[in-house]
């Protein structure tokens, strides 16, 4: 009898402790499951991020195959292969143009080596002008000191690891392509589709936008490398706030190099200010609207994180990733006050 006592009292303490912790007990399994799923993330790195991007360019097709059976009556499998020849140009083209680039950048940079050398001294003429001592012998040194062949080599290894997953790229496209892709989905994934699609297609039309602009602004002044520049800003465009900010200040050091501290830096500068604000803070608000509805600290923050676990690419990715995330704890009850958080649903009160 007192065993059964004794059971039946710390049943009941349980229950009501069990009771009383359960949000703690919650937060703490959310936070071990995304510390799981990091890891995960993390060590699957390699084949899970260009399988994340082949389903965004599925859904890119999709959307786009579905668009021209509406407009322009053409089948839906025929609209689909036509998006992927589409996207096995693009993808010949710019492996093509990145290794020109690149090969051309390599071919002259004895030529920006000089102009730097021209340009620094050109720095200690004018600071002595004005009295200031600089220990010119240590700044030549340690400019020649800079490790080229060892960032000619780093590029060549980023050209080999861009190119591998360009082939797992494609090849989870093919695969993703061959399934049934004009069957029935269910409502989530028809949402996720529909708003992650439009977010791209926006996204890539500014990008697209902005980097024909700063090619214009670029060779105007007859810039070198204008093009490559360009690309970049497309590139860059996509990463939320702090893109922008590098591909409106990335063509000053090339200008620096090849005019010198003249009006061109001045002018180019303005004029990118310009284009960057227009598109990005104009055209691509008043198309998107809202966005993914996710609040701008949450898309600071989702930009670090992502960027930490998957690089460059995270940072390119991390606002449709973040979105996904979103929607999909929107589903839960549990998991519903974490989507409204990242929608801004917060107060510091």
């Amino acid at each position: 009898m007192p065993a059964q006592l004794l059971i039946f009292c710390y049943t009941i303490f349980m229950n009501e402790t069990t009771s009383k912790f359960a949000p703690i007990n919650t937060v703490c399994l959310m936070i071990l499951a995304a510390s799981a799923a990091t890891w995960v993330l993390v060590y699957t790195k390699t084949v899970l991020m260009p399988f994340v991007i082949a389903l965004f360019i599925s859904m890119l097709a999709n959307a786009s195959a579905n668009w021209l059976s509406r407009h322009w009556k053409i089948p839906y499998n025929l609209g689909i292969i036509l998006n992927f020849v589409l996207f096995m140009a693009v993808i010949t083209t710019s492996i093509a143009f990145i290794s020109s680039s690149i090969e051309s950048f390599v071919a002259g940079a004895d030529i920006y080596a000089d102009r730097l050398n021209d340009s620094l001294d050109w720095i200690l003429a004018k600071a002595a002008t004005y009295h200031l001592h600089i220990n010119a012998q240590f700044i030549t040194d340690s400019v020649a000191k800079i490790p080229v062949f060892n960032m000619v080599k780093s590029v060549g290894g980023l050209i080999v690891s861009l190119v591998t997953n360009i082939l797992l790229v494609t090849l989870f496209v093919i695969f993703i392509f061959m399934g049934k892709a004009s069957a029935e989905k269910p409502s989530l994934v028809s949402k996720l589709q529909k708003q992650i699609s439009f977010y791209l297609l926006v996204k890539i039309g500014v990008s697209i936008l902005a980097a024909v602009c700063t090619w214009l602004v670029l060779i105007s002044v007859k810039t070198e490398l204008a093009l490559m520049l360009a690309v970049l800003t497309f590139i860059l465009n996509f990463i939320p706030n702090i893109g922008p900010s590098i591909a409106t200040v990335a063509p000053l050091p090339v200008l620096f190099l090849q005019y010198g501290c003249d009006w061109r830096m001045l002018l180019v500068l303005v004029l990118l200010v310009a284009v960057h604000f227009v598109v990005g803070n104009i055209l691509e608000t008043r198309w998107l609207g809202k966005g993914m509805n996710l609040d701008p600290l949450v898309v600071v923050a989702s930009l670090i994180f992502w960027a930490l676990v998957w690089g460059v690419m995270g940072a390119l990715l991390a606002v449709p990733l973040t979105a996904i995330i979103k929607m999909i704890f929107e589903q839960h009850e549990t998991t519903q006050p974490v989507a409204r958080f990242l929608g801004g649903g917060y107060s510091f009160k």
